[in-house]
């Protein structure tokens, strides 16, 4: 068996994750039907997520209070989930949800070989950060929204990472301005750690 590893972001243009609480909405408000029929369509199969602790509190939250999802986050929600932490603790309270600790690429790596199921990431950016860094990411996924977020964008993806090449693998432009581009990662001095 082995799956691959896909770290999913969302981005504006000017590389922020999110903007800060009460600047914007949901999807910086440039979400088009096309696209989101689009993130359907890519949870239709099954997944094995793969969240540090501060997005699975965010989700967990989102859950808590019942805010209604869209459809593909709901599916996200309900696949097969580990949570790399050393602070949370199982139960987890959450349907398919394990904890796993020690250090990230290890557990990514130890997934990958027990299963053929494809392992993704949602946000996750400190965590996803760490693990380009270890070069265990297969592929780099970034939706980028049309906005520029100079002073309402928060968590800077990339900020304090390592330096990369990207091999193009796809792109996609969506009604409203959304881009989704799909890359392979080189961390920079590393070589190829693997070939897709």
């Amino acid at each position: 068996m082995s799956a691959e590893y896909t770290v999913d972001l969302f981005t504006t243009l000017d590389g922020f994750a999110a903007p800060k609480p009460g600047t914007w909405g949901g999807y910086w408000g440039t979400e088009s039907d096309e696209w989101l029929a689009h993130r359907r369509r890519q949870f239709d199969a099954d997944h094995h997520m793969v969240f540090g602790a501060d997005t699975y509190r965010l989700f967990r939250h989102f859950q808590d209070i019942g805010v209604e999802s869209d459809p593909w986050v709901a599916r996200m929600l309900g696949s097969p989930t580990t949570v790399v932490s050393s602070t949370l603790s199982e139960p987890l309270g959450w349907a398919n949800a394990t904890v796993a600790e020690g250090d990230a690429a290890d557990v990514v790596a130890r997934l990958e070989a027990e299963t053929d199921v494809p392992l993704r990431s949602h946000g996750s950016v400190t965590l996803n950060r760490a693990l380009l860094a270890a070069g265990v990411v297969d592929r780099l996924q970034l939706t980028i929204f049309p906005v520029v977020t100079g002073r309402t964008g928060d968590d800077p993806i990339f900020r304090d990472g390592p330096d990369f090449e990207l091999d193009l693998i796809s792109s996609t432009a969506f009604d409203g301005g959304i881009v989704e581009l799909v890359y392979r990662p080189t961390v920079l001095g590393q070589g190829r750690l693997r070939q897709v």
